[in-house]
């Protein structure tokens, strides 16, 4: 995912967040190559995305 920009935080993030941070993106952009190659409708791998994405924004507000 080249044409992403990747937004920094205000303090420095150590080399362990940066790591995890950059091993999350990894991960997440090879399943949806995955999902894509194995022929998953575009809508299904996004609205499963955007479930997690719910279900964590849940989490850390609740």
């Amino acid at each position: 995912m080249t044409n992403i920009t990747r937004l920094h935080h205000a303090l420095p993030l150590s080399p362990a967040i940066n790591k995890a941070v950059t091993d999350l993106d990894s991960a997440v952009a090879k399943a949806i190559d995955a999902a894509k190659a194995a022929g998953l409708p575009h809508g299904l791998v996004v609205s499963l995305l955007h479930g997690h994405a719910l279900m964590q924004t849940n989490i850390m507000v609740s």
